[in-house]
């Protein structure tokens, strides 16, 4: 039987998120090909999870559907659990997403998560063109009810859809006659900011805070989500996540120009040029002017970046004031190898079990 991924010294659970990788001279098969070998050494070396995020229209991620690349990545591994982190759900339709991972979880119990975000995960025009005018701050919450009752078959007495059934799922069991899957997909809530906090403390559900972007202010949103959170069915307790940028090698320096092709690529983003992963040389010779070096420079420092010293100590410093139950380290720079090398070190440094 395998043991569960997540062990070794750190004080909190490791995971990894991905975005595709694919940088400037790489073709989508290579980004896809890249998140493969990812996800097969983040299973091997011990990490708890393999999240990916949905972006629309951009040049430096080839996953826009993270659970079509989940379905894949179920045969490519072992024993990490598998997820999108996640499901922009004012893009898509709940009961879809239901059907959708009914069906992941029917082809791996136990290692499906479903991270839900309100975010577009891209600009203005293509999120008009996904969502056809919905506003998510009105939709979302009713949104995030509709798919839980479709994914537990339990919609009140009344409701509209009750009637309606995500296939497979509990009803499906139930005509057949044999035993519901007793697990389903394990439901996150997705945010950076207090309103993702309050609603997934109303919920009960586990939260996970993107610290990526920018000035997100994590101390507060844990503190609303830890005193709202409310007991369900399915968490007694609440339960965390940060997910943080990270470049790391043996040497500081490739680290630094590691993590400066991702912040290069938030400023192209910022600028309305692109998001585009370009090679450290062209973005070492950018003729940045002041305002952008000093958004190019906060990126960077955000990125914890350095050797597997450096970014463990950053690491546990964080956990100290956060005190999460677990770290998802977001890798995302030009190099596909550096950024597989990268969560090899973490894990040697921290002794994760290794398969």
């Amino acid at each position: 039987m395998q043991s569960e991924p997540g062990g070794g010294t750190a004080p909190f659970a490791l995971s990894v998120l991905a975005g595709g990788g694919t940088g400037v001279g790489t073709t989508a098969q290579d980004g896809l090909a890249s998140t493969i070998a990812l996800a097969q050494t983040a299973d091997a070396l011990g990490y708890r999870r393999f999240w990916m995020s949905e972006h629309h229209g951009m040049g430096a991620t080839s996953v826009s559907s993270p659970p079509l690349m989940v379905a894949h990545l179920i045969a490519e591994t072992t024993r990490i659990h598998l997820g999108a982190g996640g499901v922009m759900l004012p893009n898509h339709s709940p009961l879809l997403v239901a059907e959708q991972f009914g069906m992941l979880d029917a082809l791996a119990p136990g290692r499906i998560d479903l991270g839900l975000g309100r975010a577009p995960g891209t600009d203005g025009a293509t999120a008009a063109a996904l969502r056809q005018g919905a506003d998510p701050n009105d939709s979302f919450p009713q949104q995030v009810l509709e798919l839980l009752g479709f994914l537990g078959d339990d919609f009140p007495p009344g409701h509209p859809y009750g009637s309606v059934h995500a296939v497979p799922g509990p009803w499906q069991a139930t005509q057949n006659r044999v035993p519901a899957s007793a697990t389903g997909p394990e439901i996150w809530m997705l945010g950076s900011s207090p309103y993702s906090a309050k609603l997934a403390a109303q919920l009960g559900r586990p939260y996970a805070f993107a610290l990526q972007f920018g000035d997100a202010d994590i101390d507060t949103a844990l503190r609303i989500y830890r005193e709202e959170f409310q007991p369900s069915e399915v968490l007694a307790a609440p339960r965390t996540i940060v997910s943080v940028p990270a470049a790391i090698s043996e040497d500081p320096d490739q680290a630094r120009r590691q993590a400066a092709t991702s912040a290069m690529a938030m400023l192209r983003m910022f600028t309305r040029k692109g998001y585009l992963l370009l090679p450290p040389e062209e973005v070492e010779a950018y003729p940045a002017t002041t305002q952008e070096r000093q958004i190019l420079d906060a990126y960077i420092g955000r990125t914890f970046h350095g050797t597997p010293a450096t970014v463990a100590e950053r690491l546990e410093s964080l956990h100290a004031r956060t005190d999460v139950d677990e770290v998802m380290l977001v890798v995302s720079g030009h190099s596909a190898e550096i950024d597989r090398r990268g969560i090899e070190l973490i894990a040697d440094h921290y002794a994760l079990s290794r398969s």
